[in-house]
């Protein structure tokens, strides 16, 4: 047959794809310039060829065959094709116009309005001015039993600055002059960079069309971090920059009734909720040279009037401030545990300070007093009502009564009491308390559920007729072969987590009148896990801003909230009685979510409101982003959620695209790469990697409704 003069047999191109051979024109696998045909047929990148001389490729021959396609009509059929591994496919082959109508199909179902759980959204703060010398030094640390009078000339008052808000949906962003002065340094803020002053030094291209800019990079705040990071460490090293965290990154969030506080790394701003006008920014505290570990809040002291109080800690150092209702600020002090502190909290209006070691520091709001006491080595803990209950590495339970704290000078000792002590002497190692409401049949039913570290749970009660023999052993689980990590009891629900990849056991609690009950007793309701992966070099204040959970009152359906990989712009809720999910937490601008919280809002003043449930997500761009829980967890929504459980294994393997899961122990020495070039994702601890590759090697592969 006679070939045509302008399209001679050398212009054939024949081709195996995987295995499957096709044969084409040069003509179609070149129309595109610069692409990946061109480059292998002009000889530019090395090529192979089979036993017939067809050209090899080592990719899917499916795929292949639909990019093929497009090249030859421009056309494409998407049914049953899945987006993200195509356009994977057509970056590899360099097929740009393909590229850009993928990612453009892929944003049609994301929204920077988010989806119908999207409440709202608060912009990254101005970065605050370092606090003068003379100011600084005024704020001197308080030693133990050191006592603020209110009038102190130390205390520092700042005036009101001008508030920002953002309502629900929406944003707005002012401060004050000093702050916009600073901000004027800097250069303007763009949504989805954390440090814009980064982007003018170094001149990368940014483009909020992200889709149609195939330069940008939708997490390009963390991108940024890792440039400069690479950048630093090619001059100093990389131990001089394994200690930097991005100044703009979320890292806790902490919430007490209608106030959120944010802790930056090395500053803190508050918001508070108001019926109108909704969320306005309240206080943003003065630069910290070291790096904020833990926070807490409180927003209702009674002792105090309306005053809100909150309160920072970094090594050993405690660091409060009050809020009045009018926006005074007002620096109390600077106090130290003389040990790191790993728990921050408020029980009431006394500041709690905790150390795993065997240190206790408490700051009464009434008398000023900051007491600090030795207690035997504290490995779990929990609050109900005034009481503060410790879990101690003895096997012993003790109570603190904050209504008891001593007013007196001379009076220097905590009145520390011994509740419980385990039958085995196991160490208490997760603890829940429980207290039934107060009826006219009975008092309080006091209700206390702990996990050992042999992996024992038990359940002691004490009966209000019974209170001066002590609680009594009720009920004891022993299905845990790993230290129980977390243990709540619910009015409904008894639920355990050990550090066997937080593994998830939980009971139905049977009750009589409000009292726990052995008619029928507890019954298994279920057993899953919450896989949640770790980085091998995280922040120290990581676990305080990603803590799973369960979050949610006791009387109420508690939830865990699942972070699969540490670098991720997904969260998935779930029951934390069954492990059924309630829905999946998507980022609005596709940056990371370095932090998260659960809290339930008050209502607003109005006839007919309700308190809402809602998730704050803090991203690593500095934006808090807010969920409605409450609508998540009503059934119409719930029956709308084809999947149950946590990540299918389809989802999980594309949150795991993002880490770098290599754990090898080769002994082969090997070059290292230049840090600009090594991979973008965190390194997962080994412990991770097991679990992975424990996965991997069961003989029965999970399904499409396998869970972690």
């Amino acid at each position: 047959m006679a070939v045509p003069p302008s399209f001679g047999l050398s212009d054939i191109v024949h081709l195996n794809v995987g295995g499957t051979r096709f044969s084409t024109s040069k003509q179609t696998l070149t129309w595109i310039p610069d692409s990946f045909f061109t480059a292998l047929l002009s000889n530019r990148i090395a090529s192979h060829r089979d036993e017939i001389g067809a050209l090899f490729i080592d990719r899917d021959p499916k795929l292949f065959s639909i990019i093929l396609n497009y090249l030859r009509t421009k056309d494409i059929d998407l049914k049953n094709v899945d987006l993200r591994t195509l356009r994977h496919e057509a970056e590899y082959y360099g097929i740009t116009p393909l590229v850009k109508r993928l990612m453009l199909c892929e944003d049609l179902t994301q929204s920077s309005c988010g989806d119908v759980l999207f409440y709202g959204y608060l912009p990254p703060p101005s970065i605050p001015l370092q606090e003068p010398a003379t100011v600084a030094s005024n704020v001197g640390d308080v030693s133990v039993h050191g006592r603020i009078p209110t009038n102190n000339v130390n205390s520092r008052v700042d005036v009101p600055s001008t508030s920002q808000s953002a309502t629900p949906g929406t944003s707005s962003n002012h401060s004050n002059s000093g702050q916009q002065n600073h901000k004027g340094v800097l250069g303007s803020h763009i949504r989805n960079s954390s440090l814009d002053y980064r982007i003018q030094q170094k001149g990368l291209p940014h483009s909020r069309t992200s889709s149609l800019d195939l330069r940008h990079v939708r997490n390009n705040s963390a991108d940024l971090n890792k440039l400069y990071k690479n950048d630093i460490s090619l001059v100093f090293g990389p131990q001089q920059v394994s200690s930097w965290v991005d100044p703009l990154r979320v890292q806790i969030i902490k919430a007490h009734h209608n106030w959120i506080v944010i802790a930056y790394a090395h500053f803190i701003t508050c918001y508070r909720l108001k019926d109108s006008s909704g969320w306005q920014h309240a206080f943003t505290s003065p630069h910290i040279e070291s790096v904020i570990e833990r926070v807490a809040i409180t927003s209702k002291l009674s002792t105090s009037g309306d005053v809100k109080m909150v309160a920072i800690s970094y090594g050993n150092q405690v660091r409060l401030w009050s809020i009045s209702a009018n926006g005074m600020k007002t620096n109390i002090g600077t106090f130290n545990l003389n040990v790191r502190v790993e728990y921050l909290f408020f029980i009431g209006s006394q500041l709690v300070a905790l150390s795993p070691t065997d240190k206790i520091g408490v700051w009464h709001a009434m008398t000023h007093h900051w007491q600090i006491q030795d207690v035997v080595p504290i490995l779990s803990f929990d609050t109900a009502g005034s009481f503060l209950l410790l879990g101690c590495n003895n096997g012993s339970i003790y109570y603190i009564d904050m209504e008891k704290f001593p007013l007196r000078m001379k009076d220097n000792d905590l009145l520390v009491t011994e509740l419980y002590r385990d039958p085995n002497y196991d160490p208490i190692t997760a603890i829940s308390v429980y207290l039934t409401p107060k009826t006219s049949v009975c008092g309080n039913w006091i209700e206390i559920a702990y996990g050992t570290k042999s992996g024992s749970v038990r359940v002691i009660v004490q009966h209000p007729e019974t209170v001066g023999h002590g609680p009594q052993l009720f009920q004891t689980f022993t299905v845990h072969q790993s230290s129980v990590t977390k243990v709540t009891l619910s009015e409904k629900y008894l639920v355990s987590v050990c550090s066997e990849y937080n593994h998830v056991r939980s009971w139905a609690v049977t009750r009589f009148r409000g009292m726990i009950s052995t008619q029928p007793g507890s019954t298994p309701e279920a057993s899953f896990k919450i896989v949640s992966l770790e980085a091998i070099e995280s922040c120290i204040s990581y676990n305080a801003g990603n803590d799973f959970g369960p979050f949610g009152e006791q009387d109420d359906e508690q939830v865990f909230v699942q972070k699969v990989v540490p670098e991720t712009d997904q969260l998935f809720v779930r029951l934390a009685s069954n492990g059924k999910r309630v829905c999946v937490i998507k980022s609005v601008d596709g940056s990371i979510i370095s932090s998260f919280y659960v809290h339930e809002c008050e209502g607003s003043s109005r006839m007919g409101s309700r308190p809402r449930r809602f998730i704050f997500t803090g991203h690593s761009n500095g934006t808090i982003q807010m969920w409605d829980l409450t609508t998540a967890l009503e059934p119409s929504f719930s029956s709308t959620q084809n999947v149950s459980g946590g990540p299918t294994p389809e989802e999980l393997w594309k949150l795991l695209d993002q880490c770098d899961l290599s754990n090898s122990h080769s002994s082969t020495p090997c070059i290292s790469p230049c840090p600009s070039l090594i991979s973008t994702g965190p390194s997962i601890k080994t412990s991770n990697v097991l679990f992975l590759n424990q996965s991997q090697n069961t003989d029965a592969t999970p399904g499409p409704g396998s869970q972690v």
